[in-house]
């Protein structure tokens, strides 16, 4: 006899990841880390706490910086998802990255797709004009400080923030 308690309950998600329309048919219980890894095959977001503690999952969800752990993905349904593979376009890097690499902004690279996601998300909260605990008087600018404050959620354990935080400096010129 079944166990309802236990026997998944599959539903239809359509999304946008990318700029791509998907579709799948998913346990309700999946998360979207999940969803985007096992099920579409993007690997560059990375699994690194399972807790939203680390931001190594971090992803964009209609614009917004997610921890892609923590998100169910039957919340996504009708969302625009985008991942580390979505940053390039027409075969040119995005600024972040080039600026990343001629930073050397990452060592292992484990966290740097969450790093990477999480500062396009923090620059268009800047631009927005969205304050941090640091903005002083005013609409927020990207200085160090504030890069700082509005990537602490995404953990380095390797310690390359000090490269980190003057390549989205120099991306957001």
């Amino acid at each position: 006899m079944p166990d309802r308690r236990t026997d998944p309950v599959l539903t239809e998600l359509t999304l946008t990841v990318n700029g791509e329309r998907r579709r799948a048919a998913i346990d309700t219980r999946t998360s979207l880390l999940d969803l985007l890894r096992e099920t579409f095959g993007l690997t560059g977001t990375k699994n690194g706490c399972s807790h939203g503690q680390c931001g190594a999952c971090t992803v964009l969800l209609d614009g917004r910086r997610v921890n892609a752990c923590l998100v169910l993905a039957v919340t996504a349904q009708h969302a625009e998802v985008r991942t580390v593979e979505g940053l390039a376009a027409d075969g040119e890097l995005h600024p972040l990255q080039r600026a990343f690499i001629e930073h050397d902004a990452f060592q292992c690279g484990y966290c740097t797709p969450g790093q990477l996601c999480s500062a396009v998300g923090m620059l268009e909260e800047v631009a927005r004009g969205w304050p941090s605990a640091v903005t002083v008087d005013g609409a927020p600018t990207v200085t160090p400080d504030e890069v700082r404050e509005r990537m602490s959620g995404n953990l380095c354990r390797c310690g390359a923030y000090v490269n980190l935080v003057p390549a989205i400096v120099e991306a957001a010129r």
